[in-house]
């Protein structure tokens, strides 16, 4: 067969009916080779396209066998830990990058953003929300909503208390995925799904929702939006928003340049290039009237902030006497209408 787009052995949680809640893949691969899909048709008679199989004990143990045997140490050793548990266990499949069509597809496409597999924007989440289940994450791991009340009473009856961290459809991103080289204050505002690059902190209030995040080293108090990502030397002060495809940015795919930064209580929904800063307290939407100033801080024209979107070196503030909002820039006026209208 044909190599695959991902793989996955995973154990997870299903509810009293057998459905799937969620599911923890401790190896995801991207891009696996032939012999993968050669070993899961002779083994799971895996015959293509996207799915996710049940494994029984015997199958894990010829899995095991078949990877070992291949040379695939890190698979085989997985196979065998989970034949060794009673929870249920999966075998995962993804030919192509067609949109999740199920709860362990949706989580294999998550666990590739966190292992820094697949950056944001680059997988097909289409449908994610419709397919993933809206969860009870306790002390006691995922429960289904239905069957909350009767497991609360339960710990109760055995003098036990079951705490209730959230009600989501997305767990806490390290719960499933540490990455190397972050720091995390608190780790239930960063999703799983997050990608955050090497060398990243982020702070109490700072967020990081699915498929969005850092390249590499950034200080994030503020928060990072579904879809919008951020790249290496950026910053985003305290209680800074960045406008995602889901809280109104649409379309719009958000990116921060490198060595930008967001001050304190400001607002991105623009594509930022290298270098640019917008001033604390000031939100920048796609329409914002913007009066552009050259090096000689003299007005050169004045346009709407989506027509600046993508460009270096810009500074964004909030004139103090008028109101206006103004962006200033390093180059000439010359320079600079050759630059914004260079698109036209």
């Amino acid at each position: 067969m044909t190599a695959l787009y991902s793989f996955g052995l995973g154990i997870g949680t299903q509810n009293n009916h057998g459905d799937w809640l969620e599911v923890y893949y401790p190896r995801p691969l991207l891009n696996p080779g032939k012999e993968v899909s050669d070993i899961l048709q002779s083994v799971l008679d895996y015959q293509g396209g996207n799915q996710a199989m049940g494994l029984s004990t015997e199958q894990l143990s010829k899995l095991a066998g078949a990877f070992a045997s291949s040379g695939d140490a890190d698979q085989a050793a997985i196979a065998k830990q989970l034949q060794e548990s009673s929870r249920p266990a999966v075998a995962t499949v993804l030919a192509n990058d067609d949109a999740p069509g199920s709860v362990p597809e949706g989580y294999l496409k998550l666990h590739l953003l966190s292992h820094r597999l697949v950056k944001p924007n680059s997988t097909n989440l289409t449908g994610l929300f419709g397919v993933l289940r809206n969860v009870a994450w306790t002390s006691e791991g995922a429960i289904d909503l239905e069957e909350l009340p009767a497991r609360q009473l339960q710990a109760r009856l055995t003098g036990n208390s079951l705490s209730v961290d959230s009600i989501d459809k997305f767990p806490k991103m390290v719960d499933y995925v540490v990455p190397a080289g972050v720091r995390i204050a608190d780790t239930a505002r960063v999703r799983l799904g997050a990608y955050i690059g090497e060398g990243t902190t982020i702070m109490h209030e700072g967020f990081v929702n699915f498929n969005a995040g850092t390249e590499s080293t950034s200080m994030v108090e503020g928060r990072i939006s579904q879809g919008v990502f951020v790249k290496s030397g950026s910053d985003l002060g305290g209680g800074s928003s960045t406008m995602g495809t889901l809280s109104g940015g649409g379309n719009i795919i958000i990116t921060i340049g490198e060595k930008c930064l967001l001050g304190a209580n400001s607002g991105l929904g623009i594509p930022l290039g290298d270098r640019c800063t917008i001033e604390a307290g000031l939100y920048i939407t796609s329409g914002t009237k913007v009066t552009l100033l050259d090096d000689q801080n003299k007005a050169v024209d004045q346009v709407k902030a989506r027509d600046l979107a993508g460009k270096d070196d810009l500074l964004f503030r909030r004139n103090s006497s008028t109101g206006a909002v103004e962006c200033l820039t390093n180059k000439s006026a010359v320079e600079l209408n050759e630059a914004l209208h260079a698109s036209n």
